[in-house]
C-alpha cells in the first residue's frame, strides 16, 4: 500500500484511520452511593452519540426505527446509532450509574441528571472537524460552570476529576464528514502524514482535557476498518473479504498513537495512560464468531448490511434481520448492542487490569 495512491482508495484509507475509543478516568471522590465513579462523561462521535444529532440540523440522525427496536424496556429510537445501548451506556451502569447516559442538548434532562453523567457526543464528529475539539469542549466548560452552580464548587470538582470521561471518535464519522463537507484535507496530505495529523489532534485533545481536570485514561486504537460491512461490499471483486491494506493503516496508526501515549505520559506524569487494542478484539470477532455467539459478521442486520446507515436504514428497507444479536454489525458502520456490551466489557476489564479502576 502506498501512501500516494490515488483515488477513491487513498480518501477512505485516510478517513477510516481514527477511531479513537478513550476513557478518561480521573481521579477524585465523590462517588454516588454504590457506584465506582461520580460520573460518566462521554465525548466523540456516532459510535457514542447518545441522541444529541437529534437537537441539531443534520442528516446524521438514527431518531427513527429500526434503530433502537431493542432497547430495554421497548422499541424506541433514541438517536443511539444501533439497535440498543451504546459502549457508554453500558459502561455507565457498570461502574453503578444509571443505565443510560443522558444527551447534553436533550431538553428531556438537566443538570441534575448530567451530574451522574453527560453526553456531548455528535454524529459526524472527527478530530479534523472543529465541533471535536472545540464545541464539544466548550459544552463541557458550560456544563461544568452549570454543574457548580447546581452542587457547589468543591462538589462539582470532586464529580468532574473523578468522573469517567470516554471519548470515542470513529472512522465511520471520518467518512461521512468527508462525503457530507468535502473538507479537501485528503488531497492535502498523503495517508502516513494524514495519520500524523489526525495523532497530533488527539494529543492535543487530550491535553486539553487533562488541563480541564482529566487524570487517568484508557486510550483504545483503531479497530480492523478494513473489516467494515461497507469496505467489504466495495470489495466485491475479490469475493468480499476484509480489505487488508485498511487494516494496515489501522495497524500502523495505531503503533503512532502509542508511541503518542508514551509521550504524553513523560510530559503529563500524574496522567495515567491505558492503550485497549480494539483491533485485536474486532479481529476476534470477525475470526472466531462463535466464540461469541454470532452467525454473521460480514453484513449489517438493517437492509442489505452492505451500504446502509442512517436514512437508509429504515422501516421501509426490505430485508432487515429478525435477530440482531447473531450480529457483529448493526448497519454497514456500527456495531449490535450486543457487540457494544463486549466492547464495553473489554474496556472495563482493561481498567481494572492496569490500576484505573
Amino acid at each position: 500500500f502506498s501512501p500516494m495512491a490515488s483515488g477513491h482508495f487513498q480518501v477512505e484509507a485516510a478517513l477510516l484511520m481514527l477511531p479513537l475509543v478513550m476513557l478518561v478516568l480521573n481521579s477524585g471522590g465523590g462517588s454516588a452511593a454504590g457506584a465506582v465513579v461520580p460520573a460518566v462523561i462521554v465525548f466523540g462521535d456516532s459510535t457514542v452519540d447518545t441522541g444529541n444529532n437529534n437537537q441539531i440540523g443534520t442528516t446524521l440522525r438514527s431518531d427513527f426505527p429500526p434503530y433502537g427496536r431493542d432497547m430495554p424496556g421497548g422499541a424506541r429510537a433514541t438517536g443511539r446509532f444501533g439497535n440498543g445501548r451504546l459502549p457508554p451506556d453500558f459502561i455507565s451502569e457498570a461502574l453503578g450509574l444509571p443505565p443510560l447516559v443522558p444527551a447534553y442538548l436533550d431538553p428531556a434532562y438537566g443538570i441534575g441528571d448530567f451530574a451522574r453523567g453527560v453526553c456531548f457526543a455528535s454524529a459526524g464528529t472527527g478530530v479534523d472537524n472543529a465541533t471535536a475539539g472545540v464545541l464539544e469542549v466548550e459544552y463541557y466548560k458550560e456544563y461544568q460552570l452549570r454543574l457548580r452552580a447546581y452542587a457547589g464548587a468543591e462538589r462539582a470538582r470532586a464529580i468532574v476529576r473523578g468522573a469517567l470521561h470516554v471519548v470515542s471518535i470513529g472512522t465511520n464519522d471520518f467518512l461521512e464528514n468527508y462525503y457530507m463537507l468535502g473538507t479537501g484535507r485528503f488531497a492535502e496530505y498523503t495517508v502516513a502524514e494524514f495519520s500524523d495529523f489526525l495523532v497530533a489532534g488527539a494529543r492535543r485533545f487530550l491535553s486539553e482535557i487533562h488541563r480541564l481536570g482529566a487524570r487517568r485514561v484508557t486510550f483504545a486504537g483503531l479497530a480492523a476498518i478494513g473489516c467494515l460491512p461497507l469496505e467489504r461490499a466495495e470489495n466485491m471483486i475479490h469475493g468480499g473479504g476484509c480489505i487488508e491494506e485498511y487494516n494496515r493503516v489501522a495497524r500502523e496508526y495505531n503503533a503512532k498513537v502509542e508511541a503518542m501515549l508514551g509521550g504524553l505520559r513523560a510530559e503529563l506524569p500524574d496522567l495515567r495512560l491505558a492503550y485497549v487494542p480494539v483491533y485485536d478484539t474486532m479481529l476476534d470477532l470477525v475470526t472466531n464468531p462463535a466464540k461469541f455467539g454470532l452467525e454473521n459478521v460480514e453484513e449489517g442486520c438493517c437492509a442489505t448490511g452492505r451500504f446502509e446507515m442512517g436514512f437508509m436504514c429504515n422501516d421501509e428497507a426490505p430485508m432487515t434481520c429478525a435477530d440482531a444479536d447473531k450480529f457483529l454489525f448493526w448497519d454497514a458502520f456500527h456495531p449490535t448492542q450486543k457487540v457494544n456490551r463486549i466492547m464495553a466489557n473489554h474496556t472495563i476489564d482493561i481498567c481494572y487490569q492496569q490500576g484505573l479502576l
